[in-house]
């Protein structure tokens, strides 16, 4: 087995308060759109597209509940298995520390999907303008307009 010293763990201290501060980044601004959809849903603007925009903000703010909680779960094994490290328990601080990294894990994976549906957000904001077609990344490179 790998030894792990104090600094192992501490290496994903930064990365870690990173990818938090990002996280209530991407909170805030959904807060703020959803306050703005809410302002004009009340004034009467009931129209679909605004009501699955609401239904796709509230879906990102659960993803983005749950990125956070797994973050902060991962920063908490972190400095759990640094106290674990000075007590001298060897194995335990092997578990607790991939624990802090599956955690991470997950936390990224829950990021990548609350992008992909930010993206249908934007695709559902954009989806009035009849003029725009769907393209993709293959179309926007080859395209060349």
């Amino acid at each position: 087995m790998i030894d792990l010293n104090i600094n192992t763990p501490a290496l994903l201290f930064p990365a870690i308060t990173l990818l938090m501060l990002a996280y209530t980044n991407r909170f805030l601004a959904l807060a703020n759109r959803a306050r703005q959809l809410h302002g004009e849903y009340n004034a009467g603007a009931r129209e679909k597209h605004v009501v699955k925009q609401i239904k796709n903000l509230r879906s990102r703010l659960n993803l983005i509940r749950y990125m956070q909680g797994f973050g902060v779960l991962s920063f908490l094994c972190c400095v759990l298995c640094m106290y674990i490290i000075f007590r001298g328990w060897s194995a335990v601080a092997h578990i607790v520390f991939a624990a802090s990294l599956f955690l991470l894990l997950v936390s990224i994976v829950l990021s990548l999907v609350e992008i992909f549906q930010s993206t249908r957000a934007i695709e559902l904001e954009l989806s009035d303008i009849e003029e725009l077609d769907k393209s993709n990344i293959f179309n926007d490179i080859f395209k060349g307009e």
